[in-house]
Order: structure tokens, then sequence, then C-alpha cells
């Protein structure tokens, strides 16, 4: 049984379309909307997870979005360039896939900073993407569009892609749950690539539960990717009674005050909460305690790093990732060129966008002969003491005989963006300061540690977001603290928000 929407979900989502430009493409019921995979994997059926009726009743038979950088068959892949305006995708992503063989309908692609580069969907080379709750401010980015799409109602869940917080950040500024799973979990078949070892496909959605059920039916390991896994053996399950999720863990606090600390003085002042995100920052506390969870401060010093490793890791996988876009085997040719590189020269400066540019220049610098040392294998060095951090505080192998360090606690519980859904313009955030924000996001990327964020509350008209980090692998538990908290807290939603699907649907335990 396929999905058919009814008028008045079309003329609701049309409605919604023109006036926050979410989807680069949008089929409600056209060619598109039976497309069921194209390249398909010999082995789906046997990765194919088994869900239960409760889960597959958050999925099937219900539509979806997925980000414009996701394979989908016969859909445009844009990935939010002008270079690739016109290409269209002859398969489906494994995710895509697997959420086809379950029900599910992809209805449209949504619009993002263009190759994920950038913190507000403002980078596009396509169209301009608002935020459901305040038209004049972005969606966040660079999976703007899919998180709009959720917050609108358009549908009731999307994927995305997060690099260094491309899912949690939008997902923060439109008040909808977005799950970064851990490195590996989600297979990155069909993903157009970024920055390749830290990426994955994520989720956006309008409730805890859908986000499990989601995340249920894409993890697990893909033939077709190497970089792919299952579980391991003692990972908390995904489905079942993680008691520590439930009231009786103990969840670290990341506050402001320790992030300053870990700052350079010149830099602070970028990662300093505004008096609302602080705000919400309490109040998850507050709440949080009053389930019965245990909160204990800690401090992170590596993060002090975190954003230069980051960003020199990131731009020196993009400038090999992005040298196959050439114009010649993918992206707009030139209408003339004199020779190769004049072709290739040309394809490329009409269809980057500025913020592509540098990062290309950036990571070419950093890979350079001479430069590797001082910078790139430095970059690494550092992202290896960050994940000693972090499994310092959450625990690292489940096999005990390889990893003896006792968790000290279930989750870490910090902000996702030092403010609230940001103006475009003269007040915007400057790209500098965009980027040096990303602290709160890129370190769970460097570690490979799944996070998920969540909406708080609604402050001066906006949402305020907050984030749960955890151990390898343990998205199952930090969706039970989610659970738990949308159980007493119901999630806001913007006005003019109709849910054509159960918007809070039954728990699974």
């Amino acid at each position: 049984m396929s999905y058919k929407p009814t008028e008045k979900l079309i003329t609701y989502c049309k409605k919604w379309e023109t006036k926050i430009g979410a989807f680069t493409e949008l089929q409600f019921a056209g060619e598109h909307a039976s497309a069921s995979g194209g390249l398909q994997l010999t082995s789906l059926s046997n990765n194919k997870p088994e869900l239960s009726s409760q889960a597959k009743s958050l999925i099937a038979n219900l539509p979806f979005a997925v980000k414009d950088n996701i394979a989908v068959k016969d859909f445009l892949l844009t990935c939010g360039s002008k270079l690739l305006a016109d290409f269209r995708s002859p398969y489906s992503a494994t995710a895509v896939q697997k959420l086809q063989a379950q029900g599910a309908t992809v209805i449209g692609k949504t619009n993002m900073d263009e190759f994920g580069m950038g913190s507000s969907t403002g980078n596009s080379g396509i169209q301009k993407t608002n935020n459901p709750w305040d038209y004049s401010r972005v969606p966040g980015g660079s999976s703007g569009g899919s998180a709009a799409a959720v917050a609108a109602g358009m549908v009731p869940f999307a994927l995305g892609s997060d690099t260094g917080g491309s899912v949690r950040q939008p997902a923060a500024f439109c008040g909808v749950v977005g799950l970064k799973p851990t490195y590996g979990a989600v297979s990155r078949f069909g993903l157009a690539a970024y920055a390749s070892s830290l990426e994955g496909i994520g989720i956006l959605a309008d409730s805890a539960a859908r986000t499990r059920a989601v995340f249920a039916a894409i993890r697990g390991k893909d033939p077709m990717d190497d970089t792919s896994s299952d579980p391991p053996d003692g990972a908390p399950p995904l489905y079942g009674n993680n008691t520590a999720g439930h009231g009786t863990g103990i969840i670290g606090v990341l506050s402001a005050e320790a992030v300053a600390k870990a700052l350079a003085d010149s830099a602070a002042e970028t990662a300093e909460l505004e008096p609302e995100i602080r705000s919400g920052l309490l109040l998850a506390k507050e709440r949080f305690a009053a389930l019965g969870f245990k909160l204990v401060d800690v401090t992170m010093p590596a993060l002090k790093y975190c954003v230069p490793a980051y960003y020199t890791i990131a731009a020196a996988e993009a400038s090999a990732n992005l040298a196959r876009f050439d114009g010649i085997r993918y992206g707009k040719r030139p209408d003339c060129a004199d020779n190769h590189n004049d072709l290739v020269n040309k394809a490329r400066d009409a269809g980057f966008g500025d913020e592509v540019k540098l990062r290309i220049l950036l990571g070419t610098f950093v890979l350079r002969s001479g430069f590797q040392d001082r910078y790139y294998l430095r970059a690494q060095r550092i992202r290896a003491e960050i994940k000693n951090g972090f499994e310092a505080l959450l625990g690292g192998s489940y096999n005990a005989a390889q990893h003896n360090c006792t968790p000290r606690m279930d989750a870490i519980l910090l902000p996702v963006f030092p403010t609230r859904a940001f103006d475009r313009g003269p007040a915007s955030l400057s790209p500098f300061a965009q980027k040096a924000a990303d602290i709160y996001t890129c370190c769970a990327n460097l570690a490979g540690l799944p996070a998920v964020s969540f909406p708080v509350s609604v402050e001066g008209g906006l949402p305020v977001g907050m984030q749960l980090m955890g151990r390898a692998f343990s998205e199952g538990m930090l969706l039970d603290m989610v659970d738990s908290y949308e159980s007493a807290h119901p999630f806001p939603h913007p006005p003019g928000f109709k849910a054509f699907w159960n918007s809070a649907p039954e728990r699974i335990r």
C-alpha cells in the first residue's frame, strides 16, 4: 500500500512551501512518487530489519523528505549547488531504500547549504529557505530544508546529513528532534561525500518515538559501505529496558562557563550563550532532575581546539571529495572552453559558491607538502585526544578486555548553538561567528559519537533546543531520555501547524 496524499494535505503543504521554500523538488503523486530504488542492493532483503507493528506504524504509508545530497532514484541530486542544478540520481541511497521497504514514500528533496557547507541554508545555490517560526530568520543548516519541512508539518520525518552539526542545529532552530547516529551506524551509500570521516545520514522528526522507529529501519551494516557496522554486543538496546534512560541515569552538564573557560579569550565571546539559550539550558537541567536523573558538571579542556581541528579535517577531505565535480563527469559544462583546464576552471567558477571555493582552497593548503604535519596531522592528533576525553567520561569499547574505562555518566547535556535562529542580512551572525559556534556540535562528529537535539522551550517566539551526547551506539539510551522528557513536556509547534498524522505517537519502550 503506497502513500496517497489528500487534497487537504496537498493544499496545506503548498501553502507552507510558498512561505518557507523547504523543497528543491516536491512531488505528491507524480511519476517520482512511486520510485522505489533503482540500483537495488542484492542483500537489502537480508539487511531489512524486522520492526514491531508499533514502530512500523510510525513509518509505513507516510511521506518523508530527503536532503538534496542523498540519492533518490529519478529525483534531483543538486547538493544545493548550481553546478548540479539539473542532475537526477540514477539510484537510491541504502537508507532511502530501507525506508521505502517499510512502506514510506519520498515526496521531495529538501534545500541545503551547498555541499553541506554552512549553518543557515543561506549558502544554497538553488533557493532561499525560511524558518517556519519566523520567515525573516534562517532555518539553520545545512539540513535546513529538512528541518523546516518537519517543523511545518509537511512531513512527519526527513533524512538529513550531519558533518559538524548539520542535523542537530537546524532541528534546534526549527523545534524538532534531530538525531546524529554513531559514525557507521547508518550506511553512507548514496550520500554525496563532503567530509567522509565526519559525516553521516541523520534523522529529523516530530517526536522521539518516530525518530527511534526511523533509525531502527535504516541502521545496520551495508555491503556497499565498508565504514558501516551493526551495534556491538553490550551496546544499549534501541528498544528495551534501558533503566538509565528513564530517570536513573547520570547526565553530565557542559555549561557555558565550562566552554568559555576552555576557550582562548579571543574566541570566548563567540561561544557565549544568549540569555534565552542559557535559560533553556537551566530549564532542561531542572526538568531532567525532576524526572529523577542525577546531574553533574563536567569540563572538557580539549574543546579549545575542537573547531579548528574540525574545519582543518573537513576542508582537507572536501578538497579531495569535490575534485570529481569538474564539468566533465558531473556538473554543468561551460558553453565553450579552450582546453581541458579551461573547461574545469570555468565549470567550477560558475558552479561553486564562495563558501565551497573557500573550503576547497583551505583544504588544498593544509594538504600541501610541508603543511600536512603543521596542520592536518596535528588536527588528527587533536581529534584523537578529543575522542579519548569523551571516552573517559562516557566509556569506550563495550569489550571489557579491550577497554577497562568505567563510564562516569550515561550522557552529556549541552547546548546546540549559542543563539536561537538568527536573522539574515547585516544583523546576521558573521561567517566566522557561525563557524566558531560549531563548538557545541562538531565535537560529536570528531569523536564519532551519537547525539540527539530536542526542543526544550519557546523563548521570544522561537524554539530553544538542547542536545544529549552519548557513548558509541547508545542511541537507544539517548532516545529514552528524550522520550521521557517529551512525555512530561510535549514539544511545541509553530503557528499554523496542523497534524495530518499523529504528531505525538504512542511511545515505545
